[in-house]
C-alpha cells in the first residue's frame, strides 16, 4: 500500500487490460500526439517555465513597492495554478496569499529567544485530540512589542483557562470586512468561499485572496523530508523545507471547534514541487483537471484540483522519474484516474505533506455522487484513449486544421506574454511616478 492511501499496484492490472484492447505502440503514439497538442494549447515546458518566472517577478516587484510604502507589513504571494505556470492568464482564478509578516506561529519546542520581539508569537497546538491532523489552534505566547494589526487584536479570545487563542473565524470576518471596502472601483466582491475572499476585476479577472500567517514547524517538514522517495531530488527536498509553512484561517469541516482552528499549508513548497515535475507529469495533471471540470463537474468542491495535485505528487514520489515521458502519458493518466476512483470510493486520500490528514474527509460528497463518479470514472477507464475526445479544449484542437491551429496558438501565447510583461511595466511605472501601490 502506497503512503498516498491508494494501492500502488492497482494500475498494473488495470493497464494489462487496457493493453489487451489497445496495442502498446498505439497508446504510445496517441500519448505523443496528445503531448504535442498540449504544448500547442500553452501547456508546454517552455511556456510553463516562463509563466512561473513572470509571476514570481511580479510578486517581487509588488512587494518591493509595498515595502517602500508600508514597511513590509504584508507580503503577497501568487499561489495555485498561476504559481505553477499551468493556466493561461484568464483561464482560472488568480490565487493570492496575503501574509502578515509581523506574526509568527511556532511549534511547541521553538525557543522564543530566537524570535524578534517585534513579532506576535503564537504556539501551535497540534496535540489536542480534538484537533484534526494538518490543523492547529493558536495560543498567544508573546504579544509584539509594538501595536499589532487590528485584525489580530479583534480575533483574540479567552480560551477559558487563562490563555488567549486566535480565532480563525473572527479574523476571517474582520479581513473580509476590510477587503469589502472600495479599494478598487472596478472590483466586484463575492461571497466568501472557505478561507478565500473572491473578487472580480473589470468583469473578467477573478481573484481568490487568502490571509495567512508564517508558521515555523520544522518537525513536520523534517518528517516529510525523511521519507524514502524516488522524487524529488535531495536538493529540492531541502529547498521545500527551507520555504517553510503557513497557516490559513480555516478549520476542519467536521470539527466542533473549527472556528478556532487553522490549517497548516505549504503553498510555496508545493509550488516548488509542481515546478519540478517534468513535462509529461505536468500535462497529466492539467488533463486530470480538464476531466474534473468537463466530465465529473462537482457542484460544491466535493472534489477539487488540489486532490488531483496530491495524486500527481504521490505518483511522482513513488515512481522512478525515467518512467514519465511523452510515450507514457496515457499510462499515467489512466493510473491517475484509477487513484482518483479509489479515493472517491474509499473517501480517502492522504495529504502529500502530512499523510495523517485525509483530503476526502468531510468533503461533503453524498452517496449518490460517490456512486455516480465511481461509475463515470470506470467508464472513462474502459473508454481508453477516446476519453480525451470528451475534453472540449483538446477535442477542438484535434479537429482544427493544423496550420490555423498553430497560428492561433502562437498568437495567443504571444498575447499572454505581452500582457504579463505589461503587468511588470505598470508596477515599474507606478514606482517611477511615485504612485501608491495597488495590491491586486
Amino acid at each position: 500500500m502506497a503512503e498516498g492511501g491508494v494501492g500502488c499496484t492497482e494500475s498494473e492490472s488495470g493497464y494489462s487490460s487496457l493493453y489487451s484492447r489497445h496495442p502498446r505502440n498505439h497508446l504510445e503514439h496517441v500519448s505523443m500526439e496528445i503531448c504535442t497538442i498540449m504544448t500547442r494549447l500553452g501547456y508546454g515546458e517552455m511556456m510553463r517555465r516562463w509563466r512561473v518566472e513572470k509571476y514570481r517577478e511580479y510578486d517581487r516587484l509588488k512587494n518591493a513597492r509595498y515595502l517602500n510604502e508600508q514597511g513590509n507589513a504584508v507580503t503577497c504571494i501568487t499561489a495555485g495554478s498561476k504559481a505553477e505556470g499551468l493556466t493561461c492568464y484568464l483561464e482560472s482564478d488568480w490565487d493570492i496569499l496575503f501574509v502578515l509578516e509581523d506574526v509568527l506561529c511556532v511549534e511547541a519546542d521553538i525557543n522564543l529567544l530566537t524570535i524578534s520581539d517585534d513579532k506576535d508569537v503564537f504556539r501551535m497546538d497540534t496535540m489536542d485530540t480534538r484537533v484534526y491532523p494538518g490543523h492547529c489552534r493558536l495560543l498567544q505566547e508573546r504579544p509584539a512589542a509594538h501595536a499589532r494589526y487590528d485584525t489580530i487584536t479583534k480575533a483574540l479570545c479567552d480560551n477559558g483557562y487563562g490563555g488567549v487563542l486566535l480565532s480563525s473565524s473572527v479574523l476571517l470576518d474582520e479581513y473580509e470586512y476590510s477587503r469589502s471596502l472600495p479599494h478598487n472601483a472596478s472590483a466586484e466582491h463575492h461571497k466568501r468561499a472557505g478561507p478565500s475572499i473572491p473578487d472580480t476585476v473589470d468583469g473578467v479577472l477573478h481573484f481568490d485572496r487568502v490571509i495567512a500567517l508564517r508558521c515555523s514547524c520544522p518537525s513536520i517538514l523534517q518528517r516529510w523530508a525523511d521519507r524514502r522517495r524516488n522524487w524529488p531530488s535531495p536538493t529540492i527536498v531541502q529547498k521545500v523545507v527551507s520555504l517553510g509553512a503557513l497557516v490559513t484561517p480555516v478549520g476542519f469541516k467536521g470539527s466542533d471547534y473549527k472556528h478556532m482552528e487553522w490549517r497548516i499549508c505549504f503553498n510555496t513548497g508545493e509550488a516548488e514541487l509542481v515546478n519540478n515535475l517534468n513535462d509529461t507529469q505536468a500535462k497529466v495533471y492539467v488533463i486530470l483537471k480538464m476531466i474534473l471540470r468537463d466530465i465529473i463537474k462537482p457542484n460544491n468542491k466535493e472534489i477539487t484540483s488540489y486532490v488531483l495535485k496530491n495524486i500527481i505528487l504521490w505518483q511522482a514520489e513513488n515512481t522512478p522519474q525515467t518512467e514519465f515521458h511523452s510515450r507514457s502519458l496515457l499510462y499515467w493518466l489512466h493510473d491517475g484516474l484509477k487513484k482518483l476512483r479509489t479515493a472517491i470510493e474509499k473517501k480517502r486520500l492522504c495529504y502529500y505533506m502530512i499523510p495523517e490528514r485525509n483530503l476526502m474527509e468531510a468533503c461533503g460528497m453524498h452517496d449518490y455522487q460517490q456512486h455516480k463518479w465511481v461509475a463515470d470514472i470506470t467508464d472513462m477507464l474502459e473508454e481508453g484513449p477516446n476519453v480525451i475526445l470528451r475534453l472540449e479544449k483538446i477535442r477542438k484542437a484535434i479537429v482544427a486544421s493544423p496550420e490555423p491551429m498553430m497560428w492561433f496558438s502562437k498568437k495567443r501565447m504571444e498575447l499572454e506574454m505581452l500582457h504579463l510583461e505589461f503587468m511588470h511595466r505598470s508596477v515599474e511605472i507606478r514606482e517611477k511616478n511615485g504612485d501608491s501601490v495597488l495590491l491586486i
